[in-house]
């Protein structure tokens, strides 16, 4: 009944929504653009680039997974009341991808992984035509996003431009710092050894931008399955390459690495949790993890610590 009364109000409520968009910033009538994004990684960037001239709120929190979350009556009034709307794309948000046509009629709407060019872009192999959405694990790809929402603002607010301008190429100067810390941290590691197992695979750019096999139980999806055949094809692979740690995410259950810990036991190899990852979402707010750039510190630092 709850999912039926949802789906009568849903259309009402984009209808209302369309009718009372603003044309331009400042709904608050704070001086601050309402911003909204899906993942907390856009929220950063849009903290970063908008400074103080922005209100940034972010839909998914810690542990939440893009792939299977579907937008709540509290996202949709968040939506409505925004000024300007940042979320991912490339079927990262599937389930929210009618959400976002509606949206895009009533105010700005960008997807900001696809200002990236194609020729950087790898295809899911399970689905050709779709390309992998998880762009923010190459710093050098994810800088398009910045110069994507500073874009955004600076057409929406044009009187704060050269700000947002300025803090946009601030910003990429410490994404560019970071680039070549993760590299550096990386070469720690013996080189048989730079094989990361994950329970999905969401580190492929991270993989070929720091120099790494990437091999994930599940697709880019979480909402693919795996299967014993897909545990066994990474319990052999650990024992072949005596690779010694696997990890595990901070938005996907443990289950299925602990099936490959458990697989590798069995088959005479012992192989450890090597730490947890971020992959699809970021930390807490109001902790180092909590940002895009100590996300991407605590991700190389664990797997380097685990692996070197």
């Amino acid at each position: 009944m709850k999912k039926l009364l949802f789906m009568l109000v849903f259309p009402a409520l984009l209808l209302a929504g369309c009718n009372n968009a603003a044309s331009s910033g400042d709904q608050n009538g704070d001086g601050k653009v309402k911003v909204v994004t899906t993942i907390a990684q856009i929220a950063d960037v849009a903290r970063n680039v908008g400074g103080e001239n922005v209100e940034v709120e972010s839909l998914m929190g810690p542990g939440t997974d893009p792939h299977l979350y579907k937008a709540t009556h509290s996202d949709i009034e968040s939506l409505q009341e925004a000024d300007i709307i940042f979320y991912n794309g490339h079927h990262l948000e599937g389930q929210m991808n009618k959400v976002f046509k509606k949206m895009r009629k009533q105010k700005p709407t960008y997807a900001v992984a696809e200002s990236i060019p194609e020729e950087k872009m790898d295809a899911d192999p399970e689905n050709p035509e779709i390309y992998d959405p998880h762009v923010w694990f190459d710093v050098t790809m994810w800088q398009y996003t910045v110069d994507e929402v500073a874009k955004g603002l600076s057409d929406l607010d044009p009187d704060n431009k050269e700000a947002y301008e300025k803090n946009a190429k601030d910003y990429n100067q410490k994404l560019d710092e970071l680039h070549k810390y993760a590299k550096e941290q990386i070469n720690k590691i013996p080189e048989e050894s730079r094989v990361l197992v994950t329970a999905h695979d969401a580190f492929h750019y991270f993989g070929k931008a720091y120099g790494m096999e990437v091999r994930g139980l599940q697709g880019l999806s979480t909402e693919s399955e795996f299967g014993l055949k897909d545990v066994q094809r990474i319990v052999n692979l650990l024992s072949e390459r005596n690779i010694k740690a696997v990890f595990v995410e901070s938005s996907v259950s443990e289950r299925s690495i602990n099936a490959v810990v458990e697989g590798a036991k069995e088959n005479g190899h012992n192989v450890k949790i090597g730490g947890e990852l971020y992959s699809d979402a970021m930390g807490p707010e109001d902790t180092k993890e909590g940002t895009y750039i100590g996300m991407f510190k605590h991700n190389v630092e664990t797997i380097v610590n685990a692996l070197k």
